[in-house]
């Protein structure tokens, strides 16, 4: 295992990992312990009480974060005619049909979400074995297959995060940057673990929210106090 420079072992003193925090108290403790030259992500990782192996029990969908990402997504959209001028009217960074689907096989991936209307879908199923390999393909689940174009982009760029049951049972997604203030940082915490309540499957059993931790990107995490949630 790599050795931890002084740094992050002085990081680590701030945050007792065998106690559990107020979530408002978690993260400014992981703001302090942030010790990165660049403005780290603020990530959360939430134990679920489900069998990741059970298609019943998958946790899947979207949502907007109130305070956004901190990160502006570069929007592709896959679409013709009107519904092109309107992806564009939108703020979509990339507009297009046959044109980028052949950049998009020759190996440019300048974007990091792609949208795409119904009617394109037999085109763009061409790229599944390149755009499903590194998480891209529009998916009607998570709001990118869809006419409402105009919807789509503008949530996408207000941020809009997908998240994703793993295969150890956890859901991992990022709630802002260090740089934020606590507040909208617990906001958009609140809001993310307030979805995964509404997405609980009902073959769950049990306790379903298990384990709720923040971190920075470089930093230790803290756990929080999971009853409130509940």
């Amino acid at each position: 295992m790599a050795k931890r420079g002084k740094k992050y072992q002085d990081a680590v003193k701030l945050i007792d990992s065998e106690a559990t925090y107020e979530s408002l108290e978690a993260i400014e403790l992981v703001k302090k312990a942030s010790t990165a030259k660049f403005d780290e992500t603020v990530e959360v990782a939430v134990r679920l009480g489900v069998d990741p192996k059970k298609q019943d029990q998958a946790v899947r969908g979207v949502v907007v974060l109130p305070h956004g990402t901190g990160k502006t997504k570069r929007v592709l959209v896959f679409a013709k005619g009107d519904k092109a001028k309107e992806a564009e009217a939108a703020g979509a960074d990339y507009v297009g049909d046959a044109d980028v689907i052949a950049k998009i096989q020759q190996g440019w991936f300048d974007f990091d979400v792609c949208v795409a209307t119904p009617d394109m879908m037999a085109e763009v199923g061409k790229l599944g074995r390149i755009l499903g390999g590194k998480g891209l393909m529009p998916n009607p689940k998570a709001g990118t297959v869809t006419f409402d174009v105009t919807k789509a982009v503008q949530e996408i760029k207000a941020g809009k995060i997908e998240y994703r049951l793993d295969r150890a049972g956890q859901i991992h997604a990022p709630i802002g940057k260090v740089s934020f203030d606590a507040d909208k940082l617990n906001e958009n915490l609140r809001t993310l673990v307030d979805a995964l309540n509404r997405a609980k499957p009902a073959a769950a059993k049990g306790v379903y929210l298990k384990n709720i931790a923040v971190s920075s990107t470089m930093g230790p995490s803290a756990r929080l106090n999971v009853s409130v949630y509940r």
